[in-house]
């Protein structure tokens, strides 16, 4: 969600353009600020997870019991050992190295985000990389598609590799910066067809295009990254959807989109610009995100031909979708998202700060949000998640982007609740894992490593005490409460339990305990006091 920055001189992107990778060094040497490894066992030469439910990320549904075998960084069996209730003693696999009582467990495929930001102390957020990283890993995923930071390539690179050799707490990390970002002075298309070029060496896997990009240069990088082989998705901003909506991107090449933005421009039938007030200003958020809240209402209705015309067109090119509902989940209900349980323990001080009402920070547009406004989101919500909900139910790829660090939308907690929004557009639990898992993984254009419990993949797994299909909530790192009849209590039950990657067997509990302690930490530092932090007024 960041924005884009404005372009430099000609000059100095000459300079750019022609240093040497080493010329990056000292900007990838940042990396060491996330800590080493300090978490997570293995892997083994063999680990069996005995008795366990799968579901797995195929939208196959829920299958068991098995004994899963991984040995080392790889699944290396799924034996079935009999029916529910019902064990074969002689169908066991054979002992482990280590092995988990998965009795009760559900066990599903590492999830994948496809929209995140890895925010550092450098930035407005003020939240260390470390943070992010374990909120993430806490809450199952284990893959994502990094889409800008403001960091150079080289130290995200510098961060990829670390977690690929699981020197660090992370996911895996697919690399997509800003395309206005990769150097300086892309202002014709050559220059953006070099900078498509710049990416790749420098350790990119694929560029996210956002903010003023002229046309014939978002049309030549489209086309190089495409003859290159590099994957690209798009925020199709204000300052660009008149020229450039979802369907003539996706015709130029574009694999994916994120958000909404650029989807009802493409379905106009009585206008082609969108009907701002003449005292627009686009620089203003809160005039911009209250305008965008009626957007969906200025487009072709549901079911109508200029909508079925492009979702077809979509749905041939295979497109995918990250819609990202839980980044504008403020925008029709402040009061919740203001108000989340995990705020008061997961939240660090200065992303709260970030969060609040301000004119400096990008999504902290809550000025004088009224409720006519929520109104209008509420009724965008209903258009948008009817378009995505059918595009899936015709074949059409849409996967589970978080975009947290903004609009009170947190790491890790934002991701199950973008899974909930999943639900309400009309996915079934099912549909939401396997968008959550295979889905993602084909929009990232991973599905050959990631995204499924099958025999051969990396040993990427989530296991939780429990049927997520039966709820959702269970998924949150605060879990859900739960009324013990047998002692009249209310009892807090949830979180994942363990998250797998390349076969290390991360305790995410003891992951959620650490991060909180980052945050107390952090409070104290501050001088404040442990729990919830005001909106308004001074802190």
């Amino acid at each position: 969600m960041p924005k884009s920055r404005p372009f430099l001189g000609a000059a100095l992107a000459a300079a750019l353009a022609c240093a040497s990778a080493g010329a990056f060094a000292q900007a990838a040497g940042a990396a060491p600020e996330i800590p080493p490894r300090d978490a997570g066992h293995g892997p083994y030469a063999r680990l069996v997870i005995r008795n366990v439910s799968v579901i797995d990320g195929t939208g196959a549904p829920m299958q068991g019991p098995f004994d899963v075998v991984i040995e080392r960084d790889r699944i290396a069996e799924i034996r079935p050992i009999g029916a529910p209730g019902a064990i074969v003693a002689g169908k066991r696999a054979a002992p482990g190295e280590r092995e988990i009582d998965a009795t009760g467990f559900t066990l599903m495929p590492g999830f994948v985000d496809t929209h995140v930001h890895l925010h550092t102390l450098q930035d407005e957020q003020g939240v260390p990389p470390e943070y992010v990283l374990k909120l993430w890993m806490a809450h199952g995923v284990t893959s994502v598609r990094e889409l800008g930071s403001g960091r150079p390539i080289e130290w995200l690179a510098e961060v990829k590799r670390r977690s690929e050799r699981n020197e660090i707490v992370a996911p895996r990390i697919d690399i997509y910066p800003f395309f206005n970002d990769i150097q300086p002075g892309i202002h014709d298309p050559g220059t953006a067809r070099e900078a498509v070029r710049n990416a790749r060496r420098r350790g990119a896997d694929g560029i996210k295009f956002i903010g003023s990009i002229p046309e014939d240069v978002l049309y030549a990088a489209l086309d190089e990254a495409e003859a290159i082989g590099m994957r690209t998705t798009m925020h199709h901003a204000q300052q660009l959807v008149s020229y450039a909506n979802v369907l003539q991107t996706a015709a130029h090449g574009l694999d994916s989109m994120e958000h909404w933005y650029g989807l009802p421009e493409a379905m106009f039938t009585d206008r082609r610009l969108q009907r701002w007030p003449n005292d627009f200003n686009n620089t203003d958020e809160q005039m911009r995100f209250a305008e965008a809240g009626r957007l969906w209402a200025q487009a072709a209705e549901p079911g109508s031909a200029r909508w079925n015309a492009v979702m077809e067109a979509l749905l041939e090119r295979g497109f995918g979708l990250s819609p990202t509902f839980t980044a504008y989940l403020a925008s029709r209900d402040l009061m919740r998202m203001t108000n989340a349980t995990w705020h008061a323990e997961y939240t660090m001080p200065a992303l709260w700060e970030f969060y609040r009402p301000s004119r400096h920070h990008h999504g902290s547009y809550w000025f004088d949000w009224t409720t006519e406004q929520e109104m209008d989101w509420k009724h965008n919500y209903g258009l948008w998640m009817r378009f995505v909900n059918e595009y899936k139910n015709r074949g059409g790829l849409v996967g589970v982007g978080s975009d947290c660090g903004y609009i009170y939308n947190l790491y890790g907690f934002g991701y199950v609740q973008e899974m909930e929004l999943l639900r309400e557009a009309g996915f079934s639990p099912l549909e939401v894992i396997h968008a959550a898992t295979g889905m993602g993984a084909r929009i990232i254009g991973r599905a050959d490593t990631a995204g499924s419990v099958r025999v051969g993949r990396k040993a990427d797994l989530v296991l939780i005490r429990g049927n997520p299909l039966a709820n959702l909530k269970l998924l949150f790192g605060t879990g859900t409460i739960r009324l013990d009849d047998a002692t009249g209590r209310v009892e807090r039950v949830g979180g994942v339990d363990y998250t797998i990657k390349d076969g290390i067997v991360y305790d995410a509990a003891a992951l959620r305990e650490d991060v909180r302690r980052m945050v107390r930490e952090a409070k104290a530092a501050r001088g404040l006091a442990d729990g919830p932090m005001p909106l308004a007024g001074g802190q």
